[in-house]
């Protein structure tokens, strides 16, 4: 999950034990006292979680299965116009649930034969180091909540749609999911924060919002896009640029609203030469020499 987007929902867990997240006053599910209680019980399961137990069971509502059916329906029939052929084909082998949400764990056991990839619970922030760092052992960081039902085509910050539609499709892919597992080892690979954040943004700008020219057509790969109803209609109109590593990695980016700054790779073989080849061999003093121009 993204860090920047925890500024919408910051995660308190008080003396007493219990768990609050703070919802900020525009968000679609602030005025839900029912939606805010299960927001907090859902952080609650991941905060209890330790590391090799079973992912906790969300119970979930008919009304919030509804949303995933809703929102994981529509996006199929886009997938089908917009999203390259690695992702359509890694779909389709992972085979998610289309009528109801399903649980972390049985993400993870559809995941892990295909690529070994797990899932772990999260309940709000996840600092960047560790985020990016669990990549390279074949762990990803999702959150468990769903977005409020009153807008089922729009979320504040990422919820289970964007992590598991998003993220878990493309991991699907073992193209794909070598890529996490280099930029995860990147990060820890790294030791200052400058270098950190270079690379994060360089995984912004390809795994999260990358589009990639498949059969002279623009599409997309970035999970981000995916996973969005209304960016993945926008995103071709958007500023598309050329690859480039020290321009996506020095580039700042809004998180509140669609991205107008894209960057196209021309083939996977390209993404992975130039993005997985970054990754693989950067550190503290290239990333430096990077972003001085050297």
């Amino acid at each position: 999950m993204f860090e920047e987007a925890q500024y919408f929902a910051p995660v308190a867990k008080r003396d007493d034990g219990s768990v609050t997240v703070e919802l900020a006053s525009s968000h679609p599910g602030f005025a839900d006292a029912v939606y805010r209680e299960r927001r907090n019980a859902i952080a609650a399961l991941a905060l209890n979680h330790r590391p090799g137990d079973p992912i906790p069971h969300a119970e979930y509502t008919d009304e919030e299965h509804q949303v995933w059916a809703l929102v994981s329906r529509e996006l199929a029939v886009k997938h089908q116009v917009y999203a390259i052929r690695e992702f359509l084909d890694a779909a389709e082998r992972l085979g998610l649930p289309k009528d109801r949400i399903p649980q972390l764990q049985e993400v993870s056991d559809l995941l892990e034969p295909l690529t070994g990839f797990r899932y772990l619970p999260a309940a709000g922030l996840v600092p960047l180091r560790e985020f990016y760092g669990v990549l390279a052992d074949g762990f990803f960081h999702s959150t468990q909540y769903i977005r409020h039902h009153s807008v089922p085509f729009y979320t504040p910050e990422p919820d289970i749609i964007h992590e598991v539609i998003g993220h878990a499709n493309t991991l699907a892919s073992s193209r794909f999911a070598e890529l996490y597992r280099v930029a995860g080892r990147a990060a820890r690979r790294v030791e200052t924060e400058d270098a950190l954040q270079f690379i994060s943004k360089v995984f912004w700008f390809t795994l999260e919002f990358g589009v990639m020219r498949e059969a002279r057509e623009l599409k997309a790969y970035g999970a981000g896009i995916l996973s969005s109803y209304g960016e993945i209609e926008e995103f071709r109109g958007m500023d598309i640029r050329p690859l480039d590593i020290k321009a996506m990695g020095t580039t700042e980016y809004d998180i509140t609203k669609y991205q107008d700054v894209l960057f196209e790779v021309s083939s996977f073989d390209q993404l992975e030469d130039v993005v997985g080849s970054f990754w693989a061999s950067c550190d503290d003093e290239s990333i430096a020499r990077i972003v001085a121009g050297g």
